[in-house]
């Protein structure tokens, strides 16, 4: 059965001005039931998770910082949002729900959170609406619980990684590989071990035929035995923060590309939805919910 983390935290935490396109989190499973996608049973609700799981990839005195409201003021101000007991839960919830189904990955072939894709958490800062890592803070867990041992993070979101890049910089067991818009925050990037940089309005064409001439030869060159992929939809063309061109269309093939891949292959993927940002939340929650009804024809 298909496992989703869901958590109404997710939504309603953000400051009203903010609460836009965050709602696609509310809308989502609502959508995917309302169709028949999914049923209640697909979804589990996520909690805060052992501090020490978070602490193998920030450093303490961040998380400290975090939880008692204290960073510096010029450090809360890259996070893009008002600092709160309510926003940081949040995002060590969203954590939890990514490590929970990362084991569920390994069950059952595949995994997804609603939410996550928080790239741009650093070990040691946060920035652009990212304060806690998800994905590295998962593929951590799988790691020193020896459950894995070589992962690829394939990162889809039209904005680089570049905390997931920092944080796994000197860590050859994590291969980070992010294709993004090359004139798209952030404006200084890091280094990936692999970076696709895309010029503006690159078309679905453009775009499937890089990602398919090099995720098979990347899978085939690394041999992982688990993938996290961030699929975000901020590349499709409407995109209010995105550069790329690409369509809804192209945007379900890259997902039926990344995901058949991994099942061709008996690869466990965990999947975080990451970015959306186009005008209408309509656009935003029939490209994400692609994903899932993908996940539901080729898994299971």
């Amino acid at each position: 059965m298909l496992k989703i983390a869901y958590h109404p935290i997710y939504t309603h935490p953000l400051p009203e001005g903010h609460r836009f396109p965050m709602i696609k989190y509310e809308l989502l499973p609502k959508q995917l039931m309302h169709e028949g996608t999914c049923i209640e049973d697909n979804f589990f609700t996520p909690d805060i998770p052992d501090p020490m799981l978070i602490l193998e990839v920030h450093t303490q005195e961040y998380y400290e910082n975090l939880l008692e409201l204290s960073l510096d003021p010029k450090a809360a101000r890259k996070i893009g949002f008002p600092l709160s007991k309510a926003l940081v839960d949040r995002e060590v919830i969203i954590a939890d729900g990514t490590i929970k189904a990362s084991d569920y990955a390994l069950k059952h072939g595949i995994a997804m959170n609603i939410a996550g894709g928080t790239h741009h958490a650093y070990t040691n800062r946060g920035e652009a609406f990212c304060l806690l890592n998800d994905q590295a803070i998962g593929a951590r867990y799988l790691l020193q619980k020896e459950l894995v041992s070589n992962i690829l993070i394939v990162d889809l979101d039209v904005h680089q990684g570049n905390g997931t890049a920092e944080i796994f910089e000197d860590d050859n067991a994590v291969f980070t590989f992010s294709m993004h818009g090359a004139n798209n925050y952030p404006f200084k990037k890091e280094k990936s071990d692999l970076d696709i940089e895309l010029p503006n309005q690159t078309s679905d064409q453009e775009y499937l035929k890089i990602l398919k001439n090099i995720l098979p030869k990347l899978i085939e060159d690394r041999q992982p035995d688990f993938i996290y992929y961030l699929c975000g939809v901020d590349i499709l063309s409407t995109d209010k923060l995105g550069t790329l061109g690409c369509t809804i269309t192209g945007c379900k093939e890259r997902d039926r590309f990344v995901l058949q891949s991994c099942k061709d292959l008996d690869i466990p993927i965990m999947c975080s939805m990451g970015g959306g940002y186009s005008p209408d939340i309509k656009t935003i929650v029939e490209a994400h919910a692609n994903t899932f009804r993908l996940a539901q024809d080729i898994f299971f």
